[in-house]
């Protein structure tokens, strides 16, 4: 008889580091979606922005009246009744721009098509009815209707504000000549040049001259714009309190409640549009961020200009020619340490090594007669783009070291052995071959000196700068002028203004300015990178 048999019931095994495998997919996966929640959340925001919302009017319990955007919606935390925040502007008016009210507070809501939204100048956005538009004896209005009567006269004021600007233009030119001829005079003085020196008595009488054009077209300005203003309208708001708000100060007028679909997704354009070519209004809370994104793009390409040179010499040296031993490990592990040093820790540097000692050096050395102004003894484009190549510098070395260490051996060997030199070998073969892990380099010193605030706090970022580093003014690129930056705008904005609730939605719209203007560059070096690596993919890549 034979002996029943015993199935193996044992399981199968997984395969061993398969749960690794799982755990490390996992975390991918996680961090994945944390950064596309953060991305939805910054686009939702800052993209729904521009949007004209619908303008209610709400009638309140106490017989009051407000017209409004909804903003916001919860429970209030006391009372658990459930409440509505109206972004109802016309802070010259009430003092706020944002209002809560509990839902037993509202009688009645209503959406009247003939609400207007201003976006003005100054005390930001206006809710209220049109009732009058007056020319002021300056201009002559055919239109009957209200309505009709403030597009009229925006067309007219928008003319007649060209003049005002061909002005202060020509006013821009004379000043930049005075300044000009006043430099040269300070030189002539500062050498000690007598008071009744030809030279002195003309440049004197030169900007003399200079000046009493300026003031000549500023009286014709200052008339222009006394007229201009004299182009009024009157609006009340949803009490009937009534109050006149000047044509020039307005920025756009909208009637949400009145337009079409099309005629919304034309003023959502057209506020976009604003937003990358216009200048900030209202302490940086409204308008255009162009200043901003122009300081950040060209701060980040005089960076790279500094930094990945720099990185790559460096790089080559250390693993073509140095040869391997202690002080080559020692600077190998003070340039690992170098990546992880505070940001901070570098603008501190960069303030004491560039500004102070050779900024004030080189205004010692060729602006002694502009002191004790500072030229390049202060901060500006230049001290903060080399401090952040100093700070970016060791990602491209170490990236740039693993690339040419991917190649392999025998591609050198083979150079050497059909009779090129060394410099040929690593100038047509090596540094080619190596370029992807310059450009990977490249990508993240470029990412991370976009996102870059504190250093930049002592090296010369301001809340707004009036001239751009780039213009048409000779010598053309300004190294020692101040800029304006994304992320400095973000903390400035977030942090610095007094009423949260009206600046948030201009946080997220910078935030999400900034992320694209990171995500552009960067695809941009990516796309390259990848096709260098495939023109020199070889089996160790």
């Amino acid at each position: 008889m034979s002996e029943p048999t015993h199935e193996n019931t044992e399981k199968p095994r997984s395969p061993a580091g398969e749960r690794w495998v799982w755990l490390s997919g996992s975390a991918l996966t996680l961090a994945l979606l944390i950064t596309l929640t953060l991305v939805a959340v910054v686009l939702g925001h800052g993209l729904s922005y521009f949007w004209p919302k619908t303008i209610e009017k709400i009638v309140l319990d106490d017989g009051s009246a407000r017209l409004g955007q909804v903003s916001n919606r919860d429970v209030d935390p006391i009372s658990g009744e459930p409440r509505v925040q109206y972004k109802i502007g016309n802070e010259d008016w009430y003092g706020h721009a944002f209002e809560w009210f509990d839902r037993s507070m509202i009688v009645e809501t209503s959406i009247p098509r003939d609400a207007v939204l201003l976006e003005r100048l100054s005390h930001g956005r206006f809710f209220g009815f049109l009732t009058e538009v007056r020319g002021g004896g300056t201009i002559d209005l055919g239109a009957v209707d209200p309505w009709d009567r403030l597009i009229e006269a925006q067309e007219r004021v928008g003319e007649l504000q060209k003049t005002v600007d061909d002005y202060e233009a020509e006013m821009h030119a004379l000043n930049r000549r005075a300044r000009k001829v006043g430099d040269q005079l300070a030189k002539l003085l500062y050498d000690r040049v007598p008071e009744d020196d030809p030279r002195v008595v003309r440049l004197r009488e030169k900007r003399a001259a200079l000046l009493g054009e300026i003031d000549a077209i500023l009286e014709k300005s200052s008339a222009e714009e006394a007229r201009i203003r004299q182009v009024a309208t009157t609006f009340r708001d949803a009490d009937g309190r009534e109050g006149e708000i000047v044509v020039a100060d307005i920025v756009r007028a909208v009637r949400p409640n009145a337009i079409t679909f099309t005629e919304k997704c034309s003023v959502y354009a057209s506020r976009f549009w604003e937003l990358l070519s216009e200048e900030p209004r209202e302490s940086n809370t409204a308008g255009g961020l162009f200043p901003a994104l122009f300081g950040t793009i060209f701060m980040v390409f005089l960076m790279s200009i500094f930094c990945v040179p720099l990185g790559v010499v460096a790089a080559i040296y250390l693993h073509e020619y140095a040869k391997d031993g202690p002080l080559v490990r020692m600077v190998r592990i003070a340039v690992n340490n170098l990546a992880g040093v505070p940001s901070i820790v570098y603008g501190i540097f960069g303030l004491g090594f560039f500004v102070y000692m050779i900024g004030g050096r080189i205004d010692d050395l060729f602006f002694a007669h502009r002191l004790p102004e500072p030229t390049f003894g202060t901060g500006g484009v230049l001290w903060a783009s080399l401090t952040l190549a100093l700070l970016t510098v060791p990602v491209v070395i170490v990236s740039t070291e693993e690339g040419l260490a991917a190649i392999p051996g025998g591609i050198r060997e083979g150079s050497l052995g059909i009779g090129a030199t060394k410099f040929q070998t690593l100038t047509r073969i090596l540094i080619p071959m190596a370029s992807p892990g310059i450009l990977t380099g490249f990508v993240l010193a470029m990412a991370r000196a976009a996102g870059e605030v504190a250093p930049l706090m002592l090296l010369g970022v301001v809340k707004l700068a009036p001239s751009l580093p780039l213009d048409g003014e000779f010598p053309f690129v300004h190294f020692d002028r101040k800029f304006m930056h994304l992320g400095f705008h973000i903390y400035d904005v977030g942090f610095q203004s007094p009423d949260i609730e009206a600046v948030r939605p201009m946080v997220y719209v910078t935030t999400m300015l900034l992320l694209f203007v990171v995500a552009t560059m960067s695809l941009t070096a990516i796309v390259v990178r990848n096709h260098m690596r495939r023109k020199y993919a070889t089996g160790s890549f």
